[in-house]
């Protein structure tokens, strides 16, 4: 129903908002717990991705729609206290605001023993001071995640997350260069100087929220990112097609990646259900889903240099190679610790 709205709504001539469709089509609600039960999950967010650049190609329009309904789903749905859920779920739901996560800082990125931006206690108030960097939909954000260190135990920093409000004194935002090819996404960089807020804007209860939130949270969203993935395959091939001549050559090589796609979206969506259902991940989908993306762009890519596709399709390949490369040493490792696993099976 709402995907069906927000694609009526896309029909007609657009405002300046990039993303006011989805508020008039009722999809921020979508993934988040407390709402209507038939969305409340990461497959509701997932199909929603994927359809999004199914029916339009834009990589960065999915990516932020999922990112907000991501970080809303899980540090304030699995992590916030009860009165932060009331408070911030409901206006997220409708639109009134957008959180953002900031974990990484400027030449660190998000490797715990190289961060550096801590909160200190002081009485009932938290004191937070350092900088932030890459933050996904941080220029358009009313509420900042903030991942800090809170001690040092042994020569081992804890971690804390504190929900700092956009007019925070002390609090400054600067948007990053973004790159057109995935607009509307955005990031900013933050600056905190003695940002104070009240203890109570801590986002969890555990001894160190690097493990219990950070580690998770960069699978989960590699995860989801697969249903973008599927859904931009989704629309490459269509979009191949407009410039195919028919003839049963042609035909043959879209029918054979069009299966492939399906491929994609299935293991895809296996991918997220073990997420919703518990189960432990299993690495080896993740990896399939982006060879066989990589597989089936570079044969689209050498079909279309002859096809001469449009300026739109260039655009949306852009924006795969943009996404293609983030987070590439984590997803090489992955890789390499399946293969390295199968020297250690037992042979039948």
């Amino acid at each position: 129903m709402r995907l069906a709205r927000w694609r009526d709504i896309m029909e007609k001539p657009a405002g300046d908002d990039p993303f006011a469709p989805f508020a008039q089509a009722g999809m921020f609600d979508i993934g988040l717990p407390g709402g209507d039960a038939a969305l409340d999950s990461y497959a509701a967010i997932a199909r929603a991705e994927q359809a999004i650049v199914a029916a339009t190609g834009e990589l960065g329009l999915a990516t932020a729609f999922a990112g907000r309904q991501l970080i809303a789903r899980f540090f304030i749905g699995q992590f916030a206290s009860a009165a932060q859920r009331s408070d911030l779920l409901p206006r997220i739901a409708a639109g009134r605001c957008w959180a953002a996560v900031a974990i990484s800082e400027p030449g660190a990125g998000a490797h715990p023993k190289h961060l550096q931006t801590t909160a200190q206690r002081r009485g009932d108030e938290i004191v937070l001071n350092g900088r932030k960097a890459w933050i996904t939909n941080g220029p358009v954000a009313d509420i900042f995640l903030v991942l800090t260190i809170t001690s040092t135990e042994d020569g081992r920093k804890r971690y804390g997350l504190f929900a700092v409000p956009r007019d925070t004194a002390g609090l400054t935002m600067t948007p990053m260069p973004s790159l057109d090819v995935l607009k509307p996404a955005s990031h900013c960089e933050l600056s905190l100087d003695n940002c104070t807020v009240p203890a109570s804007a801590q986002i969890g209860d555990m001894k160190d929220a690097y493990p219990a939130m950070a580690l998770p949270f960069r699978d989960i969203e590699d995860t989801l990112g697969s249903a973008s993935m599927a859904g931009f395959l989704t629309w490459l091939v269509r979009a191949a097609a407009t410039h195919t001549e028919l003839n049963d050559d042609h035909a043959l090589r879209l029918g054979r990646l069009a299966g492939l796609v399906a491929l994609a979206g299935d293991t895809s969506r296996a991918a997220v259900a073990a997420l919703d259902d518990g189960t432990p991940p299993v690495p080896a989908r993740l990896i399939g889903v982006r060879a066989l993306a990589a597989g089936i762009v570079d044969d689209l890519r050498a079909h279309l240099a002859v096809a001469r596709a449009d300026e739109r399709v260039s655009r949306a390949l852009a924006a795969y190679d943009v996404l293609a490369n983030v987070a590439r040493e984590p997803r090489k490792q992955r890789q390499i610790s399946l293969g390295q696993s199968l020297w250690s099976e037992p042979q039948e």
